[in-house]
């Protein structure tokens, strides 16, 4: 399992205001946590309080910040095409980055995926299109033949693709979790090798009393269906700890007495 931790975003109020201050201790400091929790890569977004005008120049320091204590991946998680390239180019490159994300709309499709092409990156593709948001299985599987169509036709490998199905909160549409854990199983079918599929999972669970617990339920059953990569916070001890029992139990890891303890000295 690919984790891809989600804390450093401006939209979480330590961070927002360490970006505000341009105070890199408070980044650096998060940076470190997730990657002992376990976190494999670390995703990075500016939020909504830095102005549009000035995003490119401070997704540059906030990625120059966070690689001064890791060589592990980043996420630059942006919209504007001119933001991330700024990003990427500011991580390194060389398959140290992952584009997060494009759309299914072609002309966005095809910027973000030159550009994963470009510095080796990988690059996550969401189920949204001209249409908005796909709300069936069928609609979010024709996104993802786009997106994969797209990848091969730029010698972009399927090994940096990552499929993200859309995970919408369930106190609006409670019907949307069985729907994702039927489009993942899909997902993994549409080639060999497959795309990853990942998940920003704490979207399941905005506005809702049980978070902790409706994002580690869901986790479990996600992984079950074949998803290999999330953006969750690795902070949650008890999230992460049901997420490697359940690749265990999955066959995917090595059961030793001391599996979690193992699972994080991996890490």
């Amino acid at each position: 399992m690919f984790v891809i931790g989600e804390r450093i975003n401006g939209m979480f109020k330590d961070i927002g205001d360490a970006i505000a201050e341009k105070d890199v201790k408070p980044i650096q400091s998060m940076a470190e946590k997730q990657l002992a929790a376990g976190a494999d890569a670390l995703d990075i977004n500016v939020g909504t309080r830095v102005p549009k005008a000035e995003r490119a120049d401070v997704m540059k320091w906030l990625v120059e910040a966070t690689r001064e204590v890791t060589d592990k991946p980043l996420a630059v998680d942006n919209p504007a095409l001119s933001t991330m390239r700024v990003g990427i180019e500011a991580g390194g490159g060389g398959g140290r980055m992952i584009i997060n994300s494009t759309t299914g709309q072609q002309d966005k499709l095809e910027g973000f995926m030159d550009l994963a092409k470009e510095f080796d990156a990988g690059i996550v593709c969401l189920s949204i299109d001209e249409n908005g948001v796909a709300a069936t299985t069928e609609a979010k599987l024709e996104i993802a033949m786009r997106s994969l169509g797209a990848a091969i036709e730029r010698d972009v490998p399927i090994d940096s693709l990552y499929l993200d199905p859309i995970i919408l909160p369930v106190n609006c549409d409670q019907k949307a979790p069985a729907m994702v854990l039927d489009t993942i199983a899909q997902f993994k079918m549409l080639s060999d090798p497959a795309p990853h599929v990942v998940i920003g999972l704490s979207n399941l669970s905005q506005g809702a009393t049980e978070r902790g617990l409706i994002n580690r339920v869901f986790l479990v059953m996600a992984i079950a269906n074949g998803l290999d990569a999330s953006i969750h916070d690795p902070l949650d001890e008890v999230l992460m700890n049901e997420m490697i029992t359940t690749e265990v139990l999955l066959d995917k890891t090595i059961y030793s007495n001391s599996y979690l303890q193992a699972y994080r000295q991996d890490h």
